[in-house]
């Protein structure tokens, strides 16, 4: 399928490595030109190059999204640099804490920050460029941990969150042809990612998380969610805003209790 993106532009928040940087390849393959960023030099310069190398123009931009107007600025640069912006991606995230009672306050905003504060940073930033070309698309990448309890409640209530601010999104933006929706991930794989050091520090408690939770008898990969999330940023899904598209293999629990 031509998903029609060829000329278009798409910025991804934390788009050197994980699901941010396999969403940023498949916009390439699409010949989208790509705008990312990241907090150290050495894997944004590597990401970049990387990227370059399909073919398509790439601006990466060094920035902490949850620095005083690095959201902000990485959008400016971005569309400066590329010309016009067409898709948003919030892939950056994270959590900070652990079980509710030993989250502090600090841990709680922390999370928020990160998360819900920086997609609504980036579709606010971004909004007026998406308007001037005609219209766009954002993505926010939130979790199963959204719509399911599990551990860590802090986490789980940030995603829920960017679950509503794209669903409200979606109708508010729709006059600007906006479409906005959030694509949750089950648990996702890759080198170099939290599922992959969980594997490696307990393999017999994730193997049977694996077995016990997991369908398919497997995790996800980056790619898997890419190729959904490059679908909704593409005029393909343009009847498609304002929702939460679950790519999670029919999982059941969404994260492991690890041992203290």
């Amino acid at each position: 399928m031509n998903l029609e993106l060829s000329g278009k532009v798409v910025l991804i928040t934390g788009g050197t490595r994980g699901i941010g940087h396999a969403i940023a390849r498949r916009c390439a393959e699409e010949g989208s030109s790509v705008g990312i960023c990241g907090r150290t030099r050495e894997t944004l310069d590597k990401a970049v190059a990387a990227l370059s190398a399909l073919g398509v123009k790439v601006h990466g931009e060094q920035v902490d999204v949850s620095s005083k107007d690095g959201v902000e600025q990485f959008v400016a640069a971005s569309a400066k640099a590329l010309g016009r912006v067409d898709g948003l991606v919030a892939n950056v995230g994270g959590s900070w804490g652990g079980d509710f009672l030993e989250t502090s306050a600090e841990d709680w905003v922390r999370t928020l920050e990160a998360n819900l504060v920086h997609a609504a940073r980036l579709i606010r930033a971004g909004a007026p460029h998406l308007e001037s070309a005609g219209g766009g698309s954002a993505v926010i990448i939130s979790s199963i941990s959204g719509s399911r309890p599990g551990p860590r409640p802090h986490y789980g209530a940030a995603k829920a969150a960017e679950i509503s601010l794209a669903a409200s999104l979606g109708r508010e933006l729709a006059s600007r042809r906006i479409r906005v929706n959030t694509v949750s991930p089950g648990s996702i794989l890759f080198d170099g990612g939290s599922w992959a050091k969980r594997a490696k520090d307990h393999p017999e408690l994730i193997a049977g998380f694996v077995k016990n939770e997991f369908p398919w008898g497997r995790m996800g990969s980056p790619e898997e969610v890419a190729n959904v999330v490059t679908f909704l940023l593409s005029p393909k899904a343009s009847w498609v805003s304002g929702t939460d598209v679950v790519v999670d293999g029919a999982q059941n629990t969404p994260s492991v209790r690890l041992p203290k």
